[in-house]
């Protein structure tokens, strides 16, 4: 038994007290950081959906996206595919991402190219249409609007929407397919059909 008077007691009582003290204190510094973490996290989501909005309303000018044709006014297909839509960027510059029109939403994708076009099917977003006489060109591509892949991992369609020029990143289930997707594309627009002659250097372009 402690004897009260005794002052190694005393002091042993002491500590216990301020450990206890410093237990309750540590738990609270430890909730106030959670809460200040959550209180950033919130504050930087915030900033971010103002600024994809401010983004949005600058590019109100954009012209509504095509809809696709229903499937017996496509034609056969030419190619087709299932992968990701990464987004779309001004054309040349892969970092001026397009938001209007649903274009900065990256989805699902399938895509069917006829000789009218190109169909953009992506579940949960909007759906759009290309039109072949729409089309630019294609090339292979690492990255675009905040998405870096392998070299060549990037399917790279240039389009023409109303005035702007428009680059849309698409990634196939089966990167093997996107050499024969940039020549069919290609030919398609117009262009040479040289897949290699499309492909260009991110780096060297910045």
């Amino acid at each position: 038994m402690i004897n009260p008077v005794d002052p190694a007691a005393g002091h042993l009582v002491r500590l216990a007290a301020e450990q206890k003290s410093q237990d309750v204190t540590d738990w609270a510094a430890r909730i106030g950081w959670v809460v200040g973490l959550l209180l950033f996290i919130a504050l930087v989501y915030w900033l971010m959906r103002e600024g994809w909005k401010w983004r949005g309303t600058l590019q109100g000018d954009l012209p509504e996206l095509p809809q696709p044709p229903a499937p017996a006014e496509l034609g056969p297909a030419r190619l087709s595919l299932a992968g990701r839509y990464h987004g779309s960027t001004t054309a040349g510059q892969w970092l001026d991402r397009i938001v209007a029109q649903g274009l900065g939403t990256r989805s699902r994708v399938e895509l069917t190219l006829t000789e009218e076009g190109l169909a953009v099917v992506r579940p949960g977003a909007r759906d759009f249409f290309i039109p072949a006489g729409s089309l630019r060109g294609a090339r292979l591509d690492k990255g675009i609007a905040g998405k870096v892949l392998a070299e060549g991992g990037l399917l790279v369609i240039t389009w023409q929407l109303g005035d702007r020029l428009i680059d849309s990143g698409f990634r196939s289930d089966r990167a093997a397919e996107h050499t024969a997707w940039v020549d069919a594309l290609t030919e398609l627009s117009g262009g040479p059909s040289d897949a290699a002659a499309t492909s260009h250097d991110m780096e060297g372009a910045r």
